[in-house]
């Protein structure tokens, strides 16, 4: 005999109508992954917007966490954007002291990693241009906020170890302060890089004949140049 289907009362459809139209329990997400979705959605934004530009509420939104989630995490947006622009710039350049830069006094080794430094100096200064700038920006107009290129340990680095082997080198007989000139090396890329368009008109001088004039100016200026040991 077959079974009869009980009639729904008044109640059990209301109750049935409520849990049809309730969301799907969302199942409970692991730090980790909160900490990776918030950190890739505030590098997209950043990227996109700048440091000024973004919000947290954007990031978060994007992230899909609270902000209290974020703040929970991070402290602010200043931590935040130093998480996710800040430490992988620093990571790069302590990628490149640690396999480039030569500790010996080797006068051809200095040479060519002075030319591998600025080749790929400035392909990460090209590649990464809006994310420094933020950079710049925030470190010039907001003193609370993050840290800027000047901060980056590893690059303090490079500053010291290139300027200590540039001094063995020419034996202390520079015109201008090591420490100086490779900093002042360092800025001509950037600043070439970064402000290509503002400083090099079109029909001027094209892409790799600049990166060619680049490298030549910053050999010159460090030292790295047979020919350029600027003595007293």
């Amino acid at each position: 005999m077959p079974k009869t289907r009980k009639p729904q009362t008044p109640t059990r459809r209301a109750n049935k109508a409520v849990a049809d139209r309730a969301p799907a329990v969302r199942k409970r997400r692991s730090a980790p992954d909160l900490l990776e979705r918030i950190v890739h959605a505030a590098a997209e934004e950043f990227k996109r917007n700048g440091y000024a530009g973004t919000t947290t509420a954007v990031i978060a939104r994007r992230a899909d966490v609270t902000e209290a989630q974020l703040f929970r995490y991070f402290g602010s947006k200043a931590n935040l954007f130093r998480e996710t622009v800040f430490q992988p710039i620093e990571e790069h350049f302590r990628h490149f002291v640690e396999t480039h830069l030569p500790v010996a006094d080797d006068p051809a080794a200095h040479r060519a990693q002075t030319h591998r430094y600025t080749t790929e100096l400035q392909r990460f200064v090209a590649d990464n241009a809006q994310l420094l700038t933020s950079l710049i920006v925030t470190q010039t107009y907001d003193s609370g906020g993050a840290h800027g290129v000047a901060q980056i340990d590893s690059l303090k680095t490079y500053f010291d170890r290139a300027a200590a082997m540039m001094k063995t080198r020419t034996r202390g007989r520079t015109v201008d302060d090591p420490r100086v000139l490779v900093r002042l090396a360092f800025s001509s890329v950037l600043a070439a890089v970064i402000f290509r368009d503002w400083i090099f008109p079109d029909g001027l001088i094209d892409d790799r004949a600049l990166a060619g004039a680049i490298n030549d100016f910053v050999m010159r200026g460090v030292g790295a140049d047979p020919g350029s040991d600027q003595t007293t």
